[in-house]
Protein backbone atom coordinates (compact mmCIF):
# COMPACT_ATOMS: atom_id res chain seq x y z
CA UNK A 1 0.00 0.00 0.00
CA UNK A 2 1.39 3.37 -0.99
CA UNK A 3 1.54 6.02 1.72
CA UNK A 4 -0.32 9.26 1.27
CA UNK A 5 1.50 12.52 0.59
CA UNK A 6 0.38 13.96 3.93
CA UNK A 7 0.07 11.06 6.37
CA UNK A 8 -2.39 11.54 9.17
CA UNK A 9 -3.14 9.50 12.26
CA UNK A 10 -5.09 10.42 15.37
CA UNK A 11 -6.30 8.36 18.31
CA UNK A 12 -9.44 9.67 19.97
CA UNK A 13 -8.22 9.07 23.51
CA UNK A 14 -10.41 9.65 26.52
CA UNK A 15 -9.66 12.80 28.53
CA UNK A 16 -7.42 12.64 31.60
CA UNK A 17 -10.33 13.20 33.96
CA UNK A 18 -11.71 9.80 32.95
CA UNK A 19 -8.67 8.11 34.50
CA UNK A 20 -9.44 9.85 37.79
CA UNK A 21 -13.02 8.63 37.48
CA UNK A 22 -11.67 5.10 36.92
CA UNK A 23 -9.80 5.35 40.21
CA UNK A 24 -12.93 6.66 41.95
CA UNK A 25 -14.89 3.68 40.63
CA UNK A 26 -12.23 1.48 42.24
CA UNK A 27 -12.63 3.38 45.51
CA UNK A 28 -16.39 2.81 45.29
CA UNK A 29 -15.87 -0.94 44.88
CA UNK A 30 -13.44 -0.88 47.82
CA UNK A 31 -16.02 0.85 50.02
CA UNK A 32 -18.67 -1.68 49.03
CA UNK A 33 -16.34 -4.52 50.05
CA UNK A 34 -15.12 -2.81 53.25
CA UNK A 35 -17.38 -4.87 55.59
CA UNK A 36 -15.74 -8.08 54.34
CA UNK A 37 -12.21 -7.15 55.43
CA UNK A 38 -8.96 -5.70 54.17
CA UNK A 39 -8.19 -8.20 51.42
CA UNK A 40 -11.58 -7.84 49.68
CA UNK A 41 -11.24 -4.06 50.08
CA UNK A 42 -7.91 -4.12 48.23
CA UNK A 43 -9.31 -6.51 45.64
CA UNK A 44 -12.24 -4.18 45.05
CA UNK A 45 -9.93 -1.18 44.71
CA UNK A 46 -7.64 -2.91 42.22
CA UNK A 47 -10.37 -4.78 40.33
CA UNK A 48 -12.77 -1.84 40.12
CA UNK A 49 -10.03 0.55 39.00
CA UNK A 50 -8.78 -1.94 36.40
CA UNK A 51 -12.27 -2.64 35.03
CA UNK A 52 -13.12 1.06 34.74
CA UNK A 53 -9.73 1.78 33.13
CA UNK A 54 -10.33 -0.95 30.53
CA UNK A 55 -13.70 0.59 29.66
CA UNK A 56 -12.20 4.09 29.38
CA UNK A 57 -9.33 2.81 27.26
CA UNK A 58 -11.62 0.84 24.94
CA UNK A 59 -13.90 3.83 24.42
CA UNK A 60 -10.88 6.01 23.63
CA UNK A 61 -9.29 3.55 21.22
CA UNK A 62 -10.71 4.47 17.78
CA UNK A 63 -8.24 5.94 15.33
CA UNK A 64 -8.64 8.14 12.29
CA UNK A 65 -6.02 7.57 9.61
CA UNK A 66 -5.36 8.56 6.03
CA UNK A 67 -3.29 5.75 4.55
CA UNK A 68 -2.55 5.43 0.86
CA UNK A 69 -5.80 6.04 -0.99
CA UNK A 70 -8.07 5.34 1.99
CA UNK A 71 -9.57 7.08 4.96
CA UNK A 72 -9.84 4.72 7.91
CA UNK A 73 -12.11 5.97 10.69
CA UNK A 74 -12.76 3.45 13.42
CA UNK A 75 -14.15 0.36 11.67
CA UNK A 76 -14.90 2.18 8.40
CA UNK A 77 -12.49 2.18 5.45
CA UNK A 78 -13.40 4.45 2.56
CA UNK A 79 -11.39 5.19 -0.58
CA UNK A 80 -10.64 8.91 -0.87
CA UNK A 81 -11.96 8.80 -4.44
CA UNK A 82 -15.45 8.25 -2.95
CA UNK A 83 -15.19 11.36 -0.78
CA UNK A 84 -16.32 14.85 -1.68
CA UNK A 85 -16.02 18.20 0.04
CA UNK A 86 -14.81 18.50 3.60
CA UNK A 87 -16.29 20.94 6.07
CA UNK A 88 -14.39 21.92 9.21
CA UNK A 89 -16.81 22.20 12.12
CA UNK A 90 -16.12 24.40 15.12
CA UNK A 91 -17.65 23.48 18.49
CA UNK A 92 -21.04 25.11 17.83
CA UNK A 93 -21.41 23.80 14.28
CA UNK A 94 -20.26 20.32 15.36
CA UNK A 95 -22.95 20.31 18.03
CA UNK A 96 -25.53 21.24 15.41
CA UNK A 97 -24.45 18.37 13.13
CA UNK A 98 -24.58 15.95 16.09
CA UNK A 99 -28.14 16.97 16.94
CA UNK A 100 -30.77 18.63 14.76
CA UNK A 101 -28.83 18.69 11.45
CA UNK A 102 -27.86 15.01 11.69
CA UNK A 103 -28.91 12.50 9.06
CA UNK A 104 -29.72 9.04 10.38
CA UNK A 105 -27.88 7.44 7.45
CA UNK A 106 -24.62 9.25 8.19
CA UNK A 107 -21.53 7.55 9.61
CA UNK A 108 -20.69 9.15 12.97
CA UNK A 109 -17.40 8.60 14.72
CA UNK A 110 -18.53 10.70 17.63
CA UNK A 111 -16.76 11.47 20.86
CA UNK A 112 -18.62 14.06 22.93
CA UNK A 113 -15.46 15.14 24.75
CA UNK A 114 -13.91 16.34 21.47
CA UNK A 115 -15.62 19.62 20.57
CA UNK A 116 -14.46 19.98 16.94
CA UNK A 117 -15.17 17.72 13.98
CA UNK A 118 -14.83 17.24 10.24
CA UNK A 119 -17.79 16.56 7.97
CA UNK A 120 -16.88 14.75 4.75
CA UNK A 121 -19.41 14.18 1.98
CA UNK A 122 -19.61 10.72 0.42
CA UNK A 123 -19.96 10.96 -3.38
CA UNK A 124 -20.15 7.24 -4.20
CA UNK A 125 -23.62 6.63 -5.73
CA UNK A 126 -23.58 3.01 -4.48
CA UNK A 127 -23.10 4.11 -0.86
CA UNK A 128 -26.28 5.22 0.98
CA UNK A 129 -24.18 7.14 3.52
CA UNK A 130 -24.53 10.89 2.76
CA UNK A 131 -21.55 12.03 4.84
CA UNK A 132 -19.04 11.11 7.53
CA UNK A 133 -18.98 13.01 10.80
CA UNK A 134 -15.57 12.55 12.40
CA UNK A 135 -14.77 13.94 15.83
CA UNK A 136 -11.20 15.17 15.64
CA UNK A 137 -8.96 17.48 17.59
CA UNK A 138 -7.23 18.64 14.37
CA UNK A 139 -9.88 19.01 11.64
CA UNK A 140 -7.67 21.25 9.47
CA UNK A 141 -4.88 18.66 9.31
CA UNK A 142 -7.32 15.85 8.58
CA UNK A 143 -8.97 17.83 5.77
CA UNK A 144 -5.54 18.63 4.29
CA UNK A 145 -4.50 14.96 4.47
CA UNK A 146 -7.70 13.82 2.70
CA UNK A 147 -7.20 16.45 -0.02
CA UNK A 148 -3.54 15.49 -0.46
CA UNK A 149 -4.44 11.79 -0.72
CA UNK A 150 -7.19 12.59 -3.23
CA UNK A 151 -4.76 14.59 -5.42
CA UNK A 152 -2.03 11.93 -5.14
CA UNK A 153 -4.38 9.19 -6.33
CA UNK A 154 -6.38 11.14 -8.91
Amino acid sequence: MQLSATPYEERLTAPRSWWLISFLVGVSFALILLPFGTLPLLGGLVGGTAAAAVVASAYGSPRIRVVGDSLIAGEAKIPVAALGETQILDAEEARAWRTYKADTRAFLLLRAYIPTALRVEVTDPQDPTPYLYLSTREPEKLAAAIEAARKAHA
